[in-house]
């Protein structure tokens, strides 16, 4: 098991929704801005990474389970564990708690490390990850298999400077952003996700615009995000109704 880490926050208007829920991509933010404070208290913060080796970590997949979004001024406690990695991936959960301890969100994230100048993926050296008292192991996580989108709807975003991260490439709460906006107000206003997960296969680096294409079958979303015809990030949503 590794180290964990965790810090609380009262969740302010700025980062909920119309239906005064936490927005996702938002917490998203939070936990990588908690887990960036572990690192940087391990002495391997993403600043020192950068300045030794030259490599930024970088999100490749999310698995996320929600029982419900914290609500506007909720206390929540973000609690985070890099648990594993390999020769490539590195595995780290949050977990998203209430003041009663009673878990909201489990959130898994895949990382790999990638050269900031080539954006080509590098092996994890082991003095990196040392410091969290992960497990090193062989075994790849792998997340659902993800579908090709035919006859789906497709919305058309720009890419805004905002978009971006200090990473050079578009954040990844980003992507999720997207994702929401393919799907109408009033589905948005009515629904809460439930289940997420979120693959990214490319990076979007540059101005223009993208494509948000949307598959709906029952209380499943299915999504593509395109950049140039090229498909760069999926996910598959499971949603309910909300409770109103």
């Amino acid at each position: 098991m590794g180290k964990k880490f965790k810090m609380s926050l009262r969740v302010p208007f700025y980062d909920v929704d119309l239906n005064q829920n936490m927005k996702l991509s938002n917490l998203l933010s939070r936990c990588l801005y908690i887990s960036g404070i572990q690192s940087k208290e391990l002495g391997v913060g993403d600043q020192k990474i950068f300045n030794d080796y030259h490599l930024v970590w970088v999100v490749t997949d999310y698995d996320i389970s929600i029982n419900r979004l914290p609500c506007y001024n909720e206390e929540i406690i973000i609690e985070t564990e890099a648990i594993s990695y390999n020769r490539y991936f590195c595995y780290r959960v949050f977990k998203i708690y209430d003041t009663a301890s009673k878990c909201l969100l489990t959130i898994m994230a895949s990382f790999v490390l990638i050269d900031y100048e080539t954006r080509k993926l590098k092996s994890i050296p082991d003095e990196i990850v040392l410091p969290y008292e992960s497990l090193k192991t062989k075994k790849r996580l792998k997340g659902p298999k993800y579908q090709i989108l035919k006859e789906a709807k497709e919305t058309v975003l720009p890419i805004t400077f905002f978009a971006y991260d200090l990473n050079g490439h578009v954040n990844n709460s980003q992507y999720l952003t997207w994702f929401y906006e393919s799907l109408s107000f009033n589905f948005l206003k009515e629904h809460t996700p439930k289940k997420i997960n979120m693959r990214y296969i490319k990076e979007i680096i540059g101005d223009g615009q993208i494509t948000s294409a949307v598959k709906v079958d029952g209380k499943t979303t299915y999504h593509d995000i395109k950049c140039d015809n090229n498909l760069h990030a999926q996910a598959i949503i499971e949603w309910r109704k909300n409770d109103l």
